[in-house]
């Protein structure tokens, strides 16, 4: 189980080699929203999305052999295990599904990364990337279900709360759980921490439903990101224990929720980067008068030809 003080060393150990990403304030009726919303714009994260953090974390708490690292990714995470390579020194091979964006796929070769496009979702990918990895003998740096991305990806939170003290809640997209699963191991019931997912894609409300992690069909505009076919254990354990529940937002109100954040703030986020907003402006959400919410938006990663 990753505890805060975990979180406290992946902070040391990552600090300066990522963003202190800023927080917003948003005005009284922005978006058509009450008062007391602050976003946390986690999609101006080094490489466009919260990975770095457990990237970074995960590769400095290890010996990394000659062959350097490998992951499966539907996309930022590869891209976050590229950066962090490359920021190393060291080489990196990295595994996507063909789902994953024509953007990410162009991002990971500029990174220098080995690229391979296998699987037709993210579960195809990571079985073709741990069977390279038994060849190699490369670190695996797994996008969710490892100790060390899940501390590493809690630093948001730990950064949240000295931003934002005070918060009663925090809604959180969702996709294998290790971002979800850090900030609410860093928070520990102390703040309300919702998950978001769209409801072509949705791991955790389905372990929730049926009391125990299960596989689920995953398609929808956020399948590159968020589209886990299973909770991971890991994640699933933290998330039984302090993740208050599980909503969904149909793939319109993602949709919806990225144009308004190009139209009222002029932030271009990826489907799976809106998705927790989607939760309020769709009404999947709906706080308490006073509520003090949190929202995070997290991933930047999308054509950029949806908006120009």
């Amino acid at each position: 189980m990753v505890i805060p003080s975990d979180i406290e060393t992946a902070w040391q150990r990552i600090e300066r080699y990522v963003r202190v990403t800023p927080t917003l304030k948003l005005q009284p009726g922005a978006f058509g929203l009450a008062e007391n919303i602050w976003l946390k714009l986690e999609l101006l994260q080094v490489t466009g999305s919260f990975k770095p953090r457990g990237a970074f974390n995960r590769i400095l708490s290890n010996a990394v052999p000659p062959s350097g690292v490998i992951a499966a990714s539907g996309g930022n995470h590869g891209l976050a295990t590229a950066y962090a390579a490359r920021t190393l020194g060291i080489p990196a091979e990295i595994f996507v599904p063909t789902i994953s964006s024509p953007v990410k796929q162009q991002r990971l070769r500029e990174q220098g990364a080995t690229l391979h496009v296998i699987g037709e979702n993210y579960t195809g990918a990571l079985a073709a990337c741990m069977q390279r990895q038994g060849e190699s003998g490369a670190l695996n740096v797994h996008a969710y279900d490892q100790p060390e991305t899940i501390a590493g990806q809690g630093t948001t939170g730990r950064e949240f709360e000295l931003q934002v003290p005070g918060l009663d809640t925090i809604l959180v997209a969702v996709g294998g759980g290790g971002f979800i699963a850090g900030i609410a191991a860093w928070y520990r019931n102390r703040v309300k921490v919702i998950a978001v997912e769209p409801d072509t894609s949705q791991c955790l409300a389905a372990a929730f439903a049926a009391g125990q992690a299960i596989d689920v069909p995953v398609s929808g505009v956020a399948a590159d990101s968020l589209g886990a076919t299973r909770i991971g254990p890991l994640a699933w354990e933290i998330c039984q224990q302090y993740v208050a529940q599980a909503i969904t937002v149909s793939n319109d109100a993602i949709t919806r929720a990225q144009l308004s954040l190009w139209q009222e703030l002029r932030l271009i986020a990826e489907p799976g980067g809106a998705t927790a907003l989607a939760a309020l402006l769709s009404g999947a959400y709906v706080p308490q008068s006073n509520e003090r919410v949190g929202v995070l938006v997290c991933g930047a990663n999308a054509d950029l030809a949806r908006f120009i």
